[in-house]
């Protein structure tokens, strides 16, 4: 598969007696995604606050979509088009990222939805996804060793925002992150010793059936989240 030419991420906040037409929504909108021209690769996403990345994290009024696009024309389409549309009837908040692929390893869905592009450097704000799904047996070792890692992403230098994100309630674990420059990505990556450990624990143990790791440019943000856009707080 060629190189993505542009990755999106859409979150909408809807207040607390719209979330049972946020869950039809996640339902209904697989199949007009399935046929949005231009589109590669999408995922409706459920968030919350990646603490302990159990259901008790869960944020019921907060939603996602993630799309993989052949080119920018298609992803304004999709924003100017139904799906969206709907969402913005009955949200009250909405925030918006166009990504650009810097790194990705891993599969989703058994899918490598961002391709495999070429190192190449990038200055501005960078985001992070991460994604897996568990080894079931396993799972209760990795939910007793996340809280040291979530606590210490919390305060690390240079984080803009941090979500755990997810496809079901177990099982398919993910977070989204923002950070002020790579270099404080790196830094929370592959220096702080909590999430260090957990990087060592994952090989060893090997509590991912299937795992994703992807770097973004960040090319451009719109709207808000909890009033503010995480890049100007």
């Amino acid at each position: 598969m060629s190189e993505p030419a542009l990755v999106t991420l859409h979150l909408w906040g809807v207040p607390g007696r719209a979330v049972p037409r946020a869950l039809f929504h996640v339902a209904a909108d697989r199949v007009p995604l399935r046929r949005t021209p231009g589109l590669r690769f999408a995922k409706l996403l459920g968030t919350g606050s990646g603490r302990t990345f159990t259901p008790r994290d869960a944020d019921p009024c907060r939603w996602g979509v993630l799309a993989v696009w052949d080119d920018a024309s298609a992803a304004t389409a999709f924003e100017e088009g139904r799906v969206v549309g709907n969402w913005r009837r009955f949200a009250d908040e909405e925030w918006s990222t166009r990504l650009r692929p810097l790194s990705s390893r891993g599969r989703w869905s058994r899918q490598e939805p961002f391709g495999n592009p070429p190192p190449r450097p990038w200055a501005g704000p960078v985001a992070a996804v991460t994604r897996a799904r568990l080894v079931l047996r396993r799972a209760a070792q990795f939910w007793r060793a996340v809280p040291p890692v979530s606590a210490d992403l919390h305060q690390a230098e240079g984080l803009r925002l941090a979500l755990g994100i997810g496809e079901a309630p177990l099982g398919l674990q993910g977070t989204f992150s923002v950070w002020s420059t790579s270099s404080a990505l790196n830094a929370f990556a592959y220096e702080r010793a909590p999430h260090a450990a957990v990087i060592q624990r994952t090989h060893r143990e090997r509590w991912y059936a299937e795992e994703l790791f992807a770097r973004f440019a960040v090319l451009s943000t719109n709207g808000c989240l909890d009033g503010t856009d995480p890049l100007r707080r």
